[in-house]
């Protein structure tokens, strides 16, 4: 099961090591299913997360040349914490009282699972990334287009809930769709070359699904050299679409498209411009 996360979701753990290095604990706490399947064992599941985001966190604050450094320190405070953890656990399970009751030992495991949980969602809200993620690039566009404010990272980290959903923020973003997906699975030719035509500057193709009546959502497909960059430009574009919506009814979707377009290429300049200022403040 370990080769599950690793094989085919790898690239997760790179845009946000603090959310599956948590989802790990998580998952960790549920043991049953291995008494049941071993083949399928939550333990293989959750060491497949944390490894790799736990080795992303580590390059991260690691300075050049002293990554090694960093990993052999990790292993010596989890190693001694590892076995303080078990000596107070030998002391506590041990006790009068405990030993004798299969439910106070049931309560008393799952508080210290809890108490183990909460300590590491304290440990990763404290740590800082100067880099921009998805989450960090999606609250300091909103900031911008909604307030005309750049934050800082520091202050990105403060609010950044590291234990979200992607396809639970606000407006709805669905990148890497295919170019059948934009173009509503019409035949349209001439649609298709009015998209190409909108687009022709940019690396990526951007339309409003128009199946969903109560939803904003929008989809994104990128060109073969589409960047960070493109990534940015297009969640600027959604968000000031989002603010500026019009509804389906009231103006053309198209027209909107292109207003939001225009709006782009300045409003872009001028946030790129207020990033650049942010001391520490990179791009991944």
């Amino acid at each position: 099961m370990r080769t599950f996360p690793g094989g085919r979701f790898g690239d997760l753990f790179d845009n946000d090591p603090k959310q599956w290095r948590m989802y790990a604990d998580f998952i960790g706490t549920e043991n049953l299913i291995y008494l049941e399947v071993p083949c399928l064992s939550k333990q293989a599941v959750a060491r497949g997360l944390r490894d790799p985001s736990f080795r992303v966190i580590q390059n991260h604050f690691a300075v050049s040349g002293n990554l090694g450094e960093v990993a052999a320190k990790e292993e010596v405070w989890e190693v001694t914490t590892q076995l303080i953890g078990m000596g107070l656990g030998v002391l506590v399970l041990d006790s009068p009282g405990i030993q004798t009751s299969y439910t106070t030992l049931t309560l008393t495991w799952l508080s210290m699972r809890l108490l183990h949980l909460l300590l590491r969602y304290q440990s990763l809200s404290v740590l800082v990334f100067n880099t921009i993620n998805l989450k960090r690039a999606r609250m300091l566009v909103k900031s911008h287009v909604f307030h005309s404010v750049v934050p800082g990272y520091l202050e990105c980290n403060k609010k950044e809930n590291f234990l979200s959903w992607q396809k639970f923020l606000k407006p709805s973003i669905i990148f890497g769709v295919s170019l059948e997906e934009i173009s509503d699975g019409e035949r349209s030719v001439s649609k298709v070359k009015a998209l190409l035509q909108l687009y022709k500057r940019e690396q990526y193709i951007l339309v409003v699904n128009q199946q969903l009546q109560t939803e904003f959502q929008v989809f994104i497909s990128f060109k073969v050299n589409a960047t960070g960059l493109s990534v940015l430009r297009s969640i600027w574009q959604t968000y000031w679409l989002y603010e500026h919506w019009q509804g389906r009814e009231s103006k053309n979707v198209f027209d909107q498209l292109q207003e939001s377009m225009s709006k782009l290429m300045q409003g872009l300049m001028i946030f790129l411009s207020s990033l650049r200022k942010l001391d520490g403040m990179s791009s991944r």
